[in-house]
């Protein structure tokens, strides 16, 4: 169920019905130039409908704010300031969360989100909120995932996003746009000790292209979709079972008032 089709009244009962949500967090950013801007956000919200239909939750609308300052130097790009970022994604599950639902899938659709979203989760223990956040860490089955494809570099407008992408939105697929050369690593801190900087994705990949979509077909991106979907769907059911998380939580939070 899509948060925004829904009534007023259908909404309340959906949320009685469910319980659960679907925040799916993409952003806006270049993907090489033969994928769109929205590509993120487009298939995680694609994504989290298609696993709605199986197992029933509703899906929040589309979100495309996220952690993306890597790309800031691309156009069409969209950012927001970091404290500015994080005060608005918690506004908004605090706003899910006053809606009714106790449980909030949050669906991760861009890699550079994966610290912003652990934080997130993180953060959740500063203050006890009235609902729980569900952090699903891989989907696929990664055996399942890698007999489908040909390459074996993968990251950014690669070979199994661009298929996913020719799977849910073939009419902005550029195939013949995509790069005559994979898009290879640099490698241009390798002389540095082990360190993490904000440039390192930039210093790998300066055309923000990592992989190789020549070998991408909608046929590849039908079967990868339908990997993602169902184990999506089995995640929302292990969601809505779940006791765990809110008695550890309720445990943790009680511990806490000293």
């Amino acid at each position: 169920m899509r948060w925004e089709e829904l009534t007023a009244t259908e909404f309340q009962q959906a949320v009685a019905q469910t319980g659960v949500c679907i925040l799916a967090m993409g952003v806006v950013e270049k993907h090489s130039e033969h994928l769109p801007l929205g590509t993120d956000y487009l298939n995680g919200h694609r994504i989290a409908c298609l696993a709605a239909e199986k197992e029933p939750a509703v899906v929040f609308p589309p979100f495309y704010f996220g952690q993306i300052y890597e790309a800031r130097c691309f156009p069409g790009t969209v950012t927001l300031e970091p404290s500015l970022l994080l005060k608005l994604v918690q506004s908004v599950l605090d706003e899910i969360g006053r809606n009714g639902f106790k449980k909030i899938i949050l669906l991760n659709a861009h890699g550079g989100n994966i610290h912003f979203i652990r934080f997130l989760a993180q953060s959740s223990l500063w203050e006890e909120k009235p609902y729980h956040l569900y952090i699903p860490m891989q989907l696929a089955d990664e055996e399942k995932w890698n007999a489908i494809l040909e390459t074996k570099l993968h990251g950014h407008a690669c070979e199994c996003e661009t298929s996913v992408t020719l799977a849910n939105y073939p009419e902005l697929v550029k195939m013949d746009k995509v790069p005559e050369k994979p898009g290879d690593p640099l490698g241009r801190m390798k002389d540095l000790p082990q360190t993490y900087n904000g440039i390192w994705w930039y210093s790998d990949f300066p055309d923000h292209y990592a992989g190789d979509a020549r070998t991408a077909s909608a046929e590849k991106g039908r079967k990868l979709v339908q990997l993602e979907v169902e184990g999506l769907a089995k995640f929302i059911a292990a969601v809505k079972a779940d006791q765990v998380i809110p008695a550890l939580t309720r445990e943790f939070f009680e511990r806490s008032q000293f």
